[in-house]
């Protein structure tokens, strides 16, 4: 991306145990940014959430294997 006043971002939101061929899902994702060159990207990790089933996903001690939220931004 050249230095301008102007970006796109995109917000992808998925779950933490999302897989593609065995892999973390937000990895192949950001990486698959990274061969095409876009700006950047960040993975971001909720602690709450809830999605269109109303689940409650949460980060509490007791819950810790639960799947949890992710965003992932990247930005172009």
């Amino acid at each position: 991306m050249r230095h301008s006043m102007e970006a796109e971002l995109l917000r992808i939101f998925i779950g933490e145990n999302d897989k593609y061929k065995r892999r973390p899902l937000y990895e192949v994702i950001v990486e698959e940014a990274r061969t095409q060159k876009l700006a950047g990207a960040t993975v971001l990790r909720g602690l709450l959430g809830f999605g269109a089933h109303s689940h409650m996903h949460t980060h509490k001690i007791l819950r810790m294997a639960e799947d949890l939220p992710l965003i992932i931004e990247i930005v172009d």
